[in-house]
């Protein structure tokens, strides 16, 4: 097995971030597992590409993550998607599953409500800029003092909002009329105790997107838990599991 007995971890963000919220994390989850975040278009190394808001858009960009999953077809996997990032880790589970590729030894999102539930912030994409802050100020997802024209504002806002149009594009794709439907894995939803957007009762909802086990787990912290080191702690004790599933059936250790 590669990357020395461990359990790759594949991660993707919450919206208008890039990648340093998942800096820390072979260090915080322990032995076992490595975590592989890769940003999305028009944020950190990758600010000068066109940033997408739809599906087939997302699929795409992602091809080289499918490509690496097919050449790797006994190495076993998990997926965590945070906030914007759990609906591309579960449109990343239904390709994979409709592409007939290996599926994840666990499908884990924190911070989201299920498709099928609302979501303030999503239905908020298209609102004028000032209203837009209101909303993310609101939730506190914006960080002190921002007004429009200042340098956050020019550099992260047209990134958060391209990010809500993804994820509303996401949201449609899987409950309407051709949706692909749960995915056959085990899905682990976290909340953070204190998330104004989505409380533990919200992440409940995501029962009804796996056919296999399904746990709920909640963690110290708001909207952006991802930060601190319980989740990371508890996906590493995840990967464990896995690896010790996939030695006893494959003979090693």
């Amino acid at each position: 097995m590669g990357d020395g007995q461990a359990v790759r971890l594949y991660c993707f963000a919450h919206a208008g971030a890039g990648v340093s919220s998942f800096h820390r994390w072979d260090k915080a989850a322990g032995s076992g597992v490595r975590t592989s975040a890769r940003p999305l278009p028009g944020r950190g190394e990758r600010r000068r590409e066109l940033r997408l808001t739809g599906r087939d858009e997302l699929l795409a960009d992602l091809k080289p993550l499918f490509e690496r999953i097919a050449d790797e077809p006994a190495e076993p996997y998990m997926l965590y998607g945070h906030s914007l990032g759990a609906m591309v880790a579960l449109t990343v589970a239904q390709e994979l599953r409709d592409a007939g590729l290996p599926m994840p030894a666990l499908l884990a999102v924190g911070a989201c409500p299920p498709p099928d539930a609302p979501a303030a912030l999503t239905d908020a994409a298209e609102l004028p800029d000032e209203e837009l802050l209101r909303v993310l100020d609101g939730f506190d997802a914006l960080p002190p003092g921002v007004r429009p024209g200042d340098v956050w504002f020019r550099s992260v806002f047209p990134v958060l909002r391209a990010d809500l149009r993804l994820a509303r594009s996401l949201r449609a794709a899987v409950t309407g009329p051709a949706a692909p439907g749960p995915v056959p894995v085990p899905l682990l939803a976290v909340a953070g105790r204190e998330d104004p957007l989505a409380g533990a009762e919200a992440v409940a909802g995501w029962d009804r997107w796996t056919t296999g086990r399904f746990v709920r787990r909640t963690v110290p912290g708001g909207h952006f838990f991802v930060r601190g080191r319980e989740l990371p702690r508890m996906l590493g004790r995840a990967a464990r599991i896995v690896l010790r599933g996939h030695r006893d059936h494959t003979g090693q250790g």
